[in-house]
């Protein structure tokens, strides 16, 4: 998120218009962000989230319009999109796609407690559990098929030995999942960090930035949320943080065998997802925009964590 169009107020007042959402009272550009526009904005009735959408294939947007409709409707925590007087969510302003979503309350926690942890498990559990039986269908982007055609791409500038390191893990996942029984599939966020949710407390407000949203093994989702919310500064699984995830988690969605047997590689090959693609906006696609990548090495680093120390046990059932 961040101002990459400028808006002015009359643009938005006429934009507001097509909405039963209010009158504009405040409107403030949101600098933080990689790709899009955002502006908060205020009316006499309502807090809003205006979006610009600046990259990517804009012909993915109804899948991401239809899957945030889906849960809003089983009520999960997410931005459901505006929908104008015609029923229409997605439109153009300033020449380019936008969306106006609700601005759902709450702040990122950099260091999420124990209950944050297990509230955040439940929430994306009740999600997994429905997200099943979502009809709308795109491919993950990021998942083993890119993985065998990146990584080549920057093995010229890494070290001898993470060049091993890197085809070595690559070979042991295609080795693995072409053997591997089919894992439970559904609609995934794809990039469910501690910033893409929203706390007040410890109540979770808010799952947000559904733009890696896709469909996938529910097991890649879950393994992304670990790396990100379990993982000590040297790479390291804490386990109260990961039992707390995992047991909420399954008592909305238990895992299967299979998941289980899948579980220590998924979360090498999800550490292993967000080195590559760091790397790759450093040393081949750097983003369009005067920004600041994020550092590759946190995530070389939670893979060879995983690989010293292979994955703790999963829990069975939510604490008492």
């Amino acid at each position: 998120m961040a101002v990459f169009t400028p808006l002015s107020e009359t643009q938005v007042v006429e934009f507001l218009a097509r909405f039963d959402a209010g009158s504009l009272k405040h409107l403030q550009g949101v600098a933080s962000g990689t790709e899009n526009t955002t502006y908060f904005v205020t009316t006499d009735q309502r807090d809003c989230v205006l979006t610009l959408f600046e990259q990517g294939d804009h012909e993915e947007l109804p899948f991401f319009v239809d899957l945030l409709d889906y849960l809003a409707d089983h009520r999960l925590p997410v931005p459901g999109p505006v929908h104008d007087r015609q029923g229409v969510a997605l439109q153009s302003l300033a020449g380019k796609p936008a969306l106006l979503f609700p601005r759902l309350p709450g702040t990122s926690p950099t260091a999420p407690d124990l209950d944050q942890c297990r509230s955040l498990g439940y929430t994306l559990g009740h999600m997994h559990a429905v997200s099943r039986y979502f009809d709308g269908h795109r491919p993950n982007p990021r998942d083993l098929h890119w993985l065998v055609a990146m990584h080549h791409r920057v093995l010229v500038y890494l070290s001898p030995g993470d060049q091993a390191l890197m085809a070595d893990e690559v070979d042991a996942y295609q080795s693995y999942f072409g053997d591997a029984p089919d894992l439970p599939r559904g609609a995934l966020h794809g990039d469910l960090f501690r910033d893409n949710t929203l706390f007040e407390g410890n109540r979770l407000g808010g799952i947000i930035d559904f733009y890696n949203g896709c469909t996938g093994d529910l097991l890649f989702d879950l393994a992304i949320v670990i790396n990100d919310w379990a993982s000590d500064a040297n790479g390291y699984l804490d386990k109260a943080r990961h039992d707390a995830i995992l047991a909420a988690y399954q008592t909305k969605r238990p895992l299967t065998d299979a998941e289980r047997d899948a579980w220590p590689i998924m979360l090498r090959m999800t550490a292993l997802r967000y080195w590559l693609s760091r790397l790759l906006v450093i040393y081949v696609d750097p983003p369009a925009h005067d920004l600041t990548p994020h550092d590759p090495q946190r995530f070389r680093t939670i893979l060879q964590a995983h690989l010293d120390h292979g994955a703790l046990p999963l829990p069975v059932r939510s604490p008492a």
